[in-house]
């Protein structure tokens, strides 16, 4: 199969672990020979603006019988009108990063009613492709059989090693790549570092400031009531080539997310030989082993700042972490394998039969 059309809620080149697993598979699916058309369709993120219905239903209008596409799980609630029609029209797979009814921020009626949706439309599709064990769990409770979800994790770049890194001087740099969102924990983490003032420590903040005004607003207060923000820099978003400098020049990756569907920054701080302190949420306990970092239950500020206490105020423990992290970093798949294991799998589900 050389042609497939992948649609994705507003542009493909946003800086998000989402955008951008989406757009290395694109890059490589093309990079191997096959056609891949994208389709921006109008609109964003469920919680933030709406996507249009209409622009779903007419971009998968468009396609000839039988076209083989894939729908970002973002797609799918503006999708539910047209789906049942089209799903059995077309071959539809869905590539789900995380449930969208699991995102933090969500009104009860909220997640229900996405949780709804996706319960009533992810079996309709030909299948599934996730980054995770953890997410596919989850798309198997929802009804989608097990023999059409299928795990792919995304690739990793080339990092560095503990021996790589300057020996650290000064104040321990935590570093945390993340777009400011509730789910990401941001508030959690500047609580627990408050906890912790006493101890010499920078916190360096990449990811949009953009995207959800109110928790960056609520960062900010927070930062400047508790005299925190000569420590901090919310350095806004990177493009993901100058992330790496970010990654080789911290001390200890910090993320306390309250759910994640893999967990690309975590990956990619692994990759780096960075120890990790996060939360013990979604997928984040099967990619970071107590060997390269200290989970906690998430949005536990006194464990989280616990944690950090240990691992700013012990280098040996940095030190053995590190190695941990290296070498779980190490056997993490690169991109080319990731592509092609990404290509195998929706060959396999869209050639399955028909729900």
């Amino acid at each position: 199969m050389t042609r497939l059309d992948f649609l994705v809620p507003g542009r493909l080149d946003q800086i998000t672990g989402g955008y951008l697993f989406d757009r290395r598979i694109v890059e490589g699916l093309r990079a191997s020979g096959r056609t891949v058309v994208v389709h921006e369709l109008a609109g964003s993120h469920p919680t933030a603006d709406r996507l249009a219905a209409d622009a779903v239903a007419a971009a998968l209008a468009a396609l000839p019988a039988e076209s083989a596409a894939v729908l970002d799980g973002m797609v799918l609630p503006a999708a539910a009108a047209c789906l049942k029609r089209e799903a059995a029209r077309l071959r539809l797979v869905a590539f789900v990063h995380h449930p969208l009814a699991l995102e933090t921020g969500l009104s009860a009626a909220e997640s229900a009613q996405l949780a709804a949706l996706e319960r009533d439309l992810l079996p309709l599709l030909r299948g599934a492709i996730c980054p995770s064990p953890a997410t596919a769990e989850a798309l198997i409770a929802y009804g989608v059989a097990p023999s059409r979800v299928a795990v792919v994790p995304p690739g990793t770049g080339h990092g560095t090693s503990p021996g790589d890194r300057d020996a650290p001087t000064g104040p321990v740099r935590l570093l945390t790549v993340a777009t400011l969102t509730p789910r990401k924990g941001h508030l959690v983490l500047a609580s627990a570092l408050a906890a912790i003032a006493d101890l010499d420590w920078r916190w360096h903040c990449i990811g949009s400031t953009d995207r959800d005004p109110a928790t960056t607003a609520a960062l900010r207060d927070f930062l400047a009531h508790e005299n925190l923000a000569d420590r901090v820099t919310l350095a806004g978003e990177f493009p993901p080539d100058d992330v790496a400098t970010a990654y080789h020049a911290a001390n200890c990756f910090v993320l306390p997310s309250f759910h994640e569907g893999y967990g690309m920054a975590f990956a990619e701080a692994l990759a780096h030989g960075l120890p990790i302190v996060a939360c013990r949420a979604g997928a984040v306990p099967d990619l970071v082993p107590d060997s390269a970092g200290i989970l906690v239950p998430p949005g536990d500020v006194a464990a989280l700042a616990d944690a950090l206490r240990r691992v700013i105020a012990d280098p040996a423990l940095r030190g053995r972490l590190a190695a941990g992290a290296a070498a779980c970093g190490a056997a993490l798949p690169d991109w080319p394998d990731s592509v092609a294991r990404w290509a195998a799998a929706f060959d396999r589900l869209v050639a399955g039969p028909a729900r």
